[in-house]
This record gives C-alpha cells, structure tokens and sequence, in this order.
C-alpha cells in the first residue's frame, strides 16, 4: 500500500501519521511544494514580533522527526497533475525533471492561498511586491519576505490592510517591534466574526497600544510615495461616508483572507462546493476513487450549519487523521466543526464558537443573544480581570448555539470558550452548562465559573421576557 499526500502542512502530515501509526509498515509519501514541512503557519505573528526567536523553532517537527516517523518527504517538489484511472501523480522534482509517482491511495491537502483583493497596485505589469515593502502573508516564503523587510529597510510605520485574525495578530506583532501601525478594515468593525459589542472592546485595546484603527474603510490604491514625503508608500481609501483617507508608511501588509486552492482537484475532476472548495464526505472521501482530500482545500462539516467553507488549522489536523486512518481501509468520520477560534490582541484576547445571532437565524433557529460580564476569578484574590460574554441560544429549546468571550490574555479565555465548545457539541442547553462539575479556587475561579454565569444571565433574561 503506498499512500501519498500532497501538501506538507497541518492536513498532509496529520495522516501521514496517522496512518504510520495504523500501520507501521504502509509506505507513505509527502509531496511538499517548498522545504518548510510541519511548519506552524499561526505562529508566524510571534516569530515577526520576536517573541518566537528563530524561524525553524515553527516547526511543529523537524525533517528529521518526520522521517524517523517513517514517512518520505519529497521537499521543493510540485503536483501539476493528478492521472486518476492511472493511479499516478505527475510531479516536478526539485532538480526540475518531471516524473510520474504511482499511488495506491491519494490524499490532497493543498491548503489555501491568499485573497487579493481589487486594490489597484497589487496585480498587473507594475504590480507592487515584497521588494517594494508590500506583502501578502501566508506561507513561510512570504514570512521571510516580511522579515527582510523589517530588517533591511527598517520601516517605522505600517499599513495593514484586513482586521480579522491575521490582520491583528499582525498589528500586534508590528506594534510590539515598535512601529506605528494603522489598521484599515472594510467592515463596520475589527474582527467581523464577533458581535460589535465585542469588536468594539478589540479596537478599544488597538487603540489604547497606539494603533489607528480605520473600521469600515475601503482600500482603493497602493502606490509609491512622492519621494521626500514621510513613507515610501501610500495607501488611499475611502471612508464608509465616502470621504478619501490618505495614509503613507513604510510597508504595507494585505491579509483579508483566504480562498482554497483546488485547481490541481479540480482539473482532474473532483466535485467542488461551497465557496470552491473540494466537495467531500465526512470521511473525507472526494468524489474520485481513491482519492481524499482534507484541510483548507476542502468544505467544512459543521455540526450546526451543514456545509460550509471555515478554514482553519484545527480543523484541517482533525480532518487529516480521518483521511489518513479512512486511506487504509478504515471507516472514521470527521465529527464536525463548530468554527471555535481565539485571538490574542496585546494584552487582550477574543474568542468564539458556534454561531452569532444573525448565523443561527439563517440556520433556521430562533436564537436570543444577551450580553452579560464576571470575574475570571474571586476579585477578592489579586489580579482579576472582568470577562465580556454573549451566549447565544435558541428561544424555544434553550440549546445553547454561540458563546463569544472578551478578556485579559491571562483570563484563560481560550479554555473557557473551549468549556462552551464542549457544551455545543453535546446538544446542551443553556440552563444545563450550570450543571457542569467544574473546578473552583480563589485565584483561578469562582464556585460559579464565569461560563456558568453568562449562561446564567441568559437564562435570567429570557424568562423575564
């Protein structure tokens, strides 16, 4: 049985090993377009701030690791065609020969690929690039790009344009090196995917660390600066009431999202769905025999909403164990996700799960959203911090639906949108998280943990009503 994955990221190298560790005696390829495989491409942001001190210290495991797992690593080696009645994968090696490699069973982890948007400057003969200080950032080619910039040219300032995850993680790290930072963002708000009550606090946080924050602006125009003036680059947008917003800086950072790259599925046949990306089952079976595909390439399975397209890299782990168990035979479905995600701005952090008011009436729901607010542990111990909360959930059965939580970075924010996680998943209702069996001290809680309290005031609220 020889398996092959291509891509060397979260996907790919989640079934590889997975099915390395079904059977130790499958023969397992990994075909990576660059030499960076198992790299953690969420930790860019810490290794641009500094905080993560060396680049290879991304690696979830090294070259070597992979191999003693017992997998081959084809690195700086390209798929361009996939023969599927053939069972043969047309690849371009790094030495730039073309070969064929036969496959018993394959399984397409390509990931996704940066949005670019219309802006005038970023595409075309004269197109702007990292060479003059303007980057889109996703892959670790692009991640050293951004580095030689900082380190060559010594920008004081930047423009980032896009103000969900990436986007902060990025005003964060840029602000930590010491420059000034102005974020333009085309909705109403900074992270879109929480509620504005919410956003509000995350641009509140921005600001406070010297950020500009520019929500509901339209970037029209990157362009070089008028040499003389301060920055070598301008930005010119629109603001939501139609006035020009000028900006000029010293590089220019474009991160407003991404699409899944499936050309090379596409082109040999595999179904695509929502968004274009590859149509797939829960065991993450593709349309074309033999053939998997998980990760950003591929919709999303979620528990509440059915098919969707949210990429992200916990998911695409989880999804590349399936494949790899379900490319030996096996038989494992992807359970499903919720799109539960969180961000650290500075000194705060935000997180979600499930679905926001307006997501949860589309699904077809009757969903009643209250705000409420606790401490993260008894105030009377030093060092406590208020946590904002949204619970959303549905009028008639009280299930819960959303949780959306904002606090301090030392609040455990993330685990505790992880206890509404596990709460949704399981079909609670509201009123049964206070149920839960949780643990309690002074300095890290209180004998009603602060989930259970927001679960509480939406209990509360929607009675009174």
């Amino acid at each position: 049985m020889h398996l092959v994955m291509i891509g060397g990221s979260d996907a790919g190298i989640s079934a590889a090993l997975r099915a390395r560790e079904l059977d130790p005696g499958a023969d397992v390829t990994v075909v990576v377009a660059d030499a960076y495989p198992n790299f953690s491409i969420c930790g860019i942001p810490y290794y641009v701030s500094g905080e993560v001190t060396h680049w290879r210290n991304l690696a979830h495991r090294t070259i070597a690791d992979l191999e003693a797992a017992g997998m081959w690593l084809r690195l700086d080696t390209t798929a361009h065609r996939i023969d599927v009645p053939g069972r043969k994968l047309l690849l371009t090696g790094a030495d730039g020969k073309e070969e064929l490699l036969a496959y018993d069973k394959l399984i397409v982890g390509t990931g996704a690929v940066p949005v670019r948007p219309p802006i005038g400057g970023l595409a075309g003969p004269d197109a702007l690039g990292a060479a003059d200080g303007v980057h889109l950032l996703h892959s670790m080619g692009d991640t050293f790009a951004v580095m030689r910039t900082l380190e060559n040219a010594a920008p004081a300032s930047a423009v980032i344009v896009g103000g969900g995850y990436i986007g902060l993680e990025m005003a964060d790290a840029l602000t930590v090196r010491g420059l000034q930072v102005t974020q333009m963002e085309q909705l109403a708000e900074v992270l879109p995917t929480v509620d504005p009550q919410l956003g509000d606090h995350v641009h509140a946080e921005l600001a406070a660390h010297g950020v500009e924050v520019l929500a509901g602006t339209t970037v029209r125009q990157i362009s070089r600066a008028t040499p003389g003036q301060a920055g070598r680059l301008q930005v010119q947008a629109t603001a939501a009431d139609g006035t020009a917003v000028t900006r000029r800086a010293d590089m220019v950072l474009v991160v407003v999202g991404v699409r899944p790259e499936t050309a090379l599925a596409a082109e040999a046949g595999a179904t695509l769905g929502v968004k274009g990306a590859i149509a797939v089952d829960t065991e993450m079976r593709t349309n074309l025999p033999d053939v998997f595909a998980a990760g950003d390439c591929v919709i999303t399975h979620h528990r509440l909403l059915g098919q969707t397209y949210l990429p992200l890299g916990t998911t695409a782990h989880k999804q590349g164990r399936v494949a790899g168990e379900n490319a030996l035979g096996g038989h494992r479905q992807f359970a499903g996700s919720l799109g539960t995600q969180v961000v650290k701005i500075l000194d705060q952090a935000a997180a979600r799960t499930g679905l926001r008011d307006q997501e949860a009436q589309a699904a077809g729901f009757d969903p009643v959203t209250v705000g409420s607010e606790a401490d993260d542990h008894k105030a009377y111990y030093p060092g406590s911090h208020r946590i904002q909360m949204r619970f959303t959930g549905d009028r008639a059965t009280g299930r819960l639906l959303g949780v959306q939580l904002f606090g301090h970075r030392h609040a455990e924010i993330a685990k505790r949108i992880d206890i509404a996680a596990t709460a949704i998943f399981h079909h609670m209702t509201i009123d049964a998280v206070s149920d839960l069996d949780l643990s309690y001290t002074p300095p890290l809680g209180s004998p009603w943990e602060a989930v259970q309290m927001g679960a509480q005031a939406w209990t509360r609220e929607t009675r009174r009503h």
